[in-house]
């Protein structure tokens, strides 16, 4: 069982390797500001101690090729 977990990781890293080569990479999105042009809130946060329009969590990871954006990042953003 610990072989297969073994080469199941490999295969996985060597996939994401080869993606990022051609250009894909993940949209930050914890702790930053919303941007409606990465981001897609589906759902509101009231937490005091964070600023206005912070995302406090990210619920899926979003993903861009090449300056374009394939999946935007679903989030939660604060009030």
């Amino acid at each position: 069982m610990e072989a297969l977990l073994t080469g199941m990781k490999m295969v996985y890293g060597q996939i994401m390797t080869a993606l990022e080569k051609e250009g894909l990479e993940e949209i930050p999105a914890l702790g930053e500001q919303f941007d409606p042009n990465f981001h897609q809130a589906v759902m509101q946060d009231s937490d005091e101690t964070k600023e206005s329009n912070e995302i406090t969590m990210e619920l899926q990871k979003g993903y861009k090729l090449k300056d374009r954006v394939i999946r935007p990042s679903m989030v939660k953003v604060n009030q």
